[in-house]
């Protein structure tokens, strides 16, 4: 999917979300779009078990985990320049030039990212996205949104997600195979690292919309601080594993 394509499926859905869904007495304040989002969410449940899913676990089996730490340590670079662009934004000098040097670091000696060596020499990482930085600066985090094929969002990461699709890091990469196949690679990657929460929120939740649904939100508040706040700490707002929830 292009960055032009994904902004209009975004700015499509906002659209839908908006004029299309009427909330009820009893709806959720955080989630007032709940029946249009859960027949998304329902979606994006069988798309995953079909086939995300599966091409996920085959990817796990079969790949050297040498491999797929190279994988996932390239992505976690792109993602800790993009950090270091938003914590910039946010006023956060320390935590950009944090994320900044584990960049330098990484993407010299580590080759381009595919080895960490930032970690072991203590250069702590913190995440930050565009939603964080707007809603830094005052933006209400909104509606809880689902997304297609995307998942859990809300009305003001998707607006993030409209003024810039995806890592502007790929963006950057002129030839459109190659950076398509980025993205697939870094979709898979992601996928397959959460395959352990997923299989655990399979066994725990009874209702898995709902639990997901009071997961992300308390991340996303957790993660999003005002100007005169702390930073979040990273095992509070980057954990995947649903004990830590």
């Amino acid at each position: 999917m292009t960055e032009r394509h994904m902004r209009f499926l975004v700015s499509m859905l906002l659209s839908v979300v908006v004029v299309g869904c009427a909330s009820g007495p009893q709806a959720n304040p955080q989630d007032p779009f709940e029946p249009f989002n859960r027949r998304v969410d329902a979606f994006n449940q069988a798309i995953d078990k079909a086939a995300l899913k599966p091409i996920a676990e085959t990817y796990v089996e079969a790949t050297p985990q040498v491999v797929q730490t190279g994988v996932s340590n390239f992505f976690d670079n792109l993602e800790d320049a993009w950090s270091t662009v938003n914590a910039a934004l946010q006023l956060r000098p320390k935590e950009a030039v944090s994320n900044g040097a584990r960049v330098l670091v990484n993407s010299t000696v580590g080759v381009v990212g595919l080895i960490d060596w930032a970690t072991p020499m203590g250069i702590p990482r913190s995440k930050h996205d565009l939603g964080q930085t707007l809603g830094r600066w005052g933006a209400p985090m909104g509606p809880y949104v689902v997304l297609p094929l995307l998942g859990p969002s809300t009305l003001r990461d998707t607006a993030g997600l409209v003024l810039i699709s995806g890592n502007p890091a790929l963006a950057q990469v002129d030839d459109v195979s190659t950076r398509n196949t980025l993205r697939v690679i870094g979709a898979l990657d992601t996928r397959a690292s959460l395959l352990q929460a997923t299989n655990a929120l399979d066994s725990i939740a009874l209702d898995k919309y709902s639990f997901t649904r009071t997961v992300f939100l308390k991340r996303r508040e957790l993660a999003t601080q005002s100007m005169f706040s702390d930073p979040p700490k990273a095992d509070q707002a980057d954990s995947d594993d649903p004990a830590d929830w």
